[in-house]
């Protein structure tokens, strides 16, 4: 009886409709100027809780949570490039143009640290002309994390 309760709960979805009231117009409300630093904080404490082994675990991890289509663009020496694309980003691009993207911004961030061991840090850039997300995650190869 357990196992089929499960299959419910993970066939289960939240219309987008919802998840933008609480994300876009609920948490600004609540943490006013401190939105988009909090949410960076946030994303990267999401990360601590699923720590992913792979880019590809990150990329499916993207999709399921509804946080949009990850790719990795580019890769330097200290440094990676993602775009966040898909339906779900076009549409808070459109709907919203402010629309913060920090909660997938310290979430990258967090993971990169935790794959490379290196503080890392990571800023984001909306593409308008074609409603993506550049993320870009830097980090210092002589600052480790223990």
């Amino acid at each position: 009886m357990e196992q089929k309760k499960e299959e419910v709960v993970e066939s289960q979805s939240v219309p987008v409709f919802g998840y933008e009231l609480i994300r876009d117009l609920l948490l600004p409300d609540i943490l006013g100027k401190h939105t988009p630093d909090i949410l960076y904080w946030g994303g990267k404490q999401l990360a601590r809780k699923f720590p992913l082994p792979s880019n590809d675990e990150l990329i499916s991890f993207f999709r399921e949570a509804g946080w949009g289509d990850l790719a990795i663009v580019e890769q330097k020496k200290n440094e990676i490039t993602f775009e966040l694309s898909g339906e779900f980003v076009k549409r808070r691009n459109s709907l919203k143009s402010d629309a913060s993207f920090k909660l997938e911004t310290g979430f990258l961030a967090e993971f990169v640290q935790m794959q490379n061991k290196f503080v890392t840090e990571a800023t984001d850039e909306l593409h308008k002309r074609n409603r993506t997300v550049k993320i870009t995650a830097v980090w210092d190869d002589k600052d480790r994390v223990e």
